[in-house]
């Protein structure tokens, strides 16, 4: 992750994401030269509440009306989301404190220099209430190692820092160091302690003589390739050949890689659990280690060789303005239709007929009151379009519905907007009704079975302190919600275990990750029998507008988490897909293949078969990576990925500066020896 300070991020953020600005902001708007917030310096306590007051003024010192929004960050710079910490009203201002910290909140206005003003806020720690240790206690043995991890709680109930001291009532039976690592040394009772600013707590162990006399190890297989999980496991035996199972194991590996692997990765890795994955080809001999003895297993591990060529296939134009997301389907009449959107523009949306896709022709295109049309999503018969609106000039906004039966004469059915004023970034259309992310706090469930009479039905908002949403994605009647700071939400709508509908959405499960920022998240059922999530950070670097048509961007990070979530009480993240150059943005997953939007990184494609586990660009599972050119852009040859979508073979893509984009995935070509 990038180290920039996250105001500045926040101020990336929000010029990229067409936060409710009306495309016919007051002309005096466009004169304000500074920022004022009121007051610009706090002190609070956990719970208190207070609303900054901002003046915008102009060269003359006249204060000028104009839309600020309001964003939190650490003022150390840190990055990870501050909404946990201080939660921030983005349109009021209202400001509560949630944990102790230093924080800056910028009031940001929309002109063309985007200008800000800051507010420095101080909130007091609350006393440390107790002290969490794990593990807690119980038996362990002689030669033993433990490490302990602790938590500082406040009386809050916050996670604090602090210095811990460690020791033990015995340091003949056992000792520890100041990272909490307790060593047994001889049988007996000992108690380990963790201090912390006058506060104790007491972990309690039994030390038991070593009872292993044997081990032996067996593995999932004997051959593999980079990125293959290799399962290995260890039998631990007593002097009278019984089992030993709570003896733990630690795990090492011994590599020659056939290359020189010198690089910043290992080779290889294996975690406590046993699971191994290469990174490079060549022989790997893992080795398990229980005090006094060691047991070995050696595996031989072949490339991956998963490359495929892509080839251009065709490019629906747009060089006037910036393309946001995507659909494409199969209509009515049995041709094939694409729609995008348009960012930061005139509110412009655009049908286009791409059945064939070396030639889209723009069909039709419809205008709505907005400055940008975000998200762009079509019902599963082809008929109702419904898109997103974000800066209407009334400022009342919501979502906008047409019929599309006939993509070359599409009609505007209804526009609803009842309590979606704040404005709707992503939108998802399923079975008769639209999930819409509202103002990026909640999503509302809007009934369109009669399209001319849309009605609410059903909403959904976390309940944590500052929180956030920005996407939504339903499969199978679960709704996967990107919450930003909060990670990726399972919510039953109708096909769960919960008992949910669109009336009574339910939740079903949570991850959070933490420090990250969930922008996008799309689930994969592996034909592995695995569960996953693929939740997919966001983060700006500053000087984004998009706006500069003489500079190339390269502004955005973050990277795609893998999570496992096979039984979604124990969700576990087990992967990671990272391009450093360039951050993630959408993305789609079919047939053991992740298509991915990375921004300036353009399109890459991914081989997601089999068990994950670890770094997956670095495992050869790359199978291709497309940059899309054009010298007549928005800004001339810089690629800007959006938003992929697989459709009969061929994979659409919206180019933010360029339009809509065909490619092919060519057949892999095998070697003959």
């Amino acid at each position: 992750m990038m180290k920039t300070p996250s105001r500045l991020m926040f101020f990336a953020l929000f010029a990229l994401s067409t936060a409710a600005f009306p495309a016919s902001a007051p002309a005096a708007a466009q004169e304000a030269v500074s920022v004022e917030v009121v007051p610009s310096v706090l002190s609070l306590e956990v719970g208190e509440e207070v609303t900054l007051e901002v003046r915008v003024l102009d060269a003359a010192g006249n204060v000028l009306e104009a839309q600020v929004l309001f964003f939190p960050s650490f003022a150390d710079g840190r990055s990870g989301s501050a909404r946990q910490s201080i939660d921030v009203d983005r349109a009021t201002g209202r400001v509560k404190a949630v944990k102790g910290g230093e924080f800056l909140i910028s009031a940001i206005v929309a002109t063309a220099r985007n200008l800000r003003g800051e507010a420095t806020v101080s909130v007091a720690f609350p006393p440390l209430d107790r002290i969490e240790v794990t593990p807690a206690g119980g038996a362990t043995y002689v030669g033993l190692a433990t490490r302990h991890r602790a938590r500082l709680l406040d009386t809050a109930d916050d996670e604090r820092d602090g210095e811990i001291r460690w020791s033990t009532s015995n340091p003949d039976v056992a000792t520890v160091d100041r990272f909490g690592i307790l060593t047994a040394h001889a049988p007996g009772n000992v108690a380990l302690e963790a201090t912390a600013e006058g506060v104790s707590v007491v972990a309690r162990y039994q030390v038991r003589e070593n009872p292993a006399a044997g081990m032996t190890v067996s593995a999932s297989a004997e051959l593999a390739r980079t990125g293959d999980v290799v399962r290995f496991a260890a039998t631990v035996e007593d002097a009278m050949g019984g089992a030993v199972a709570d003896l733990p194991v630690t795990w090492t590996v011994m590599a020659d890689p056939s290359i020189e692997a010198t690089a910043d990765i290992p080779p290889a890795e294996i975690d406590d659990r046993g699971r191994f994955v290469a990174y490079f080809p060549g022989v790997y001999t893992v080795v398990a280690n229980v005090p006094g003895r060691a047991a070995r297993s050696s595996i031989e591990v072949h490339p991956r060789h998963v490359s495929q060529e892509v080839t251009f296939v065709g490019q629906g134009q747009v060089t006037n303005e910036r393309t946001s997301d995507l659909w494409v389907w199969e209509g009515g009449d049995g041709r094939d239709y694409a729609i995008t959107g348009t960012h930061a523009a005139a509110g412009a949306v655009y049908f286009w007929d791409v059945t064939d896709p070396a030639s889209p022709v723009l069909a039709d295109s419809i205008v709505v009151d907005a400055r940008t049309t975000n998200d762009v999503k079509v019902s599963e018969d082809g008929e109702i379009c419904v898109i997103s609106r974000e800066g209407a000039s009334n400022r009342r906004n919501g979502i906008v519905i047409l019929d599309c039966r006939n993509p070359r004469d599409v009609a505007q059915i209804a526009v609803f907007d009842d309590e979606l004023t704040g404005g709707v970034h992503n939108l998802f259309v399923y079975q008769d009704h639209v999930y819409a992310v509202n103002n990026g706090r909640r999503f509302d469930v809007i009934n369109i079975e009669d399209p001319a009479n849309p009605r609410r039905v059903g909403r959904f908002e976390l309940d944590t302190p500052g929180h956030a949403i920005h996407d939504i994605w339903i499969v199978d009647g679960v709704a996967y919600t990107s919450n930003w700071g909060d990670g990726v939400v399972l919510i039953d709508v109708g096909g769960g275990d919960r008992g949910g509908s669109p009336s009574n959405p339910v939740e079903i499960a949570r991850f959070r990750d933490i420090g990250g920022r969930t922008h996008a998240a799309f689930p994969y059922r592996s034909p592995t029998g695995r569960f996953y999530v693929f939740m997919g950070d966001e983060a700006g670097r500053p000087g984004f507008d998009g706006q500069d048509r003489e500079r190339t961007p390269q502004f955005m990070s973050g990277y795609i988490h893998v999570i496992d979530m096979t039984d979604p009480g124990n969700p576990e993240e087990v992967a990671r897909y990272e391009i450093p150059e360039a951050g993630s943005h959408n993305m789609w997953i079919e047939d053991d293949k992740l298509f991915a939007a990375f921004y300036n990184g353009g399109l890459r494609v991914l081989d997601i078969s089999g068990e994950l586990k670890g770094n997956l660009g670095e495992q050869g599972r790359e199978i291709a990576r497309y940059m899309a050119y054009d010298p007549d852009g928005v800004v001339a040859n810089a690629p800007f990925t959006w938003g992929p979508q697989l459709h009969k073979g061929n994979l659409f893509f919206a180019e933010y500066f360029s339009g809509l984009w065909a490619v092919k995935l060519e057949p892999r070509r095998e070697l003959v020896p």
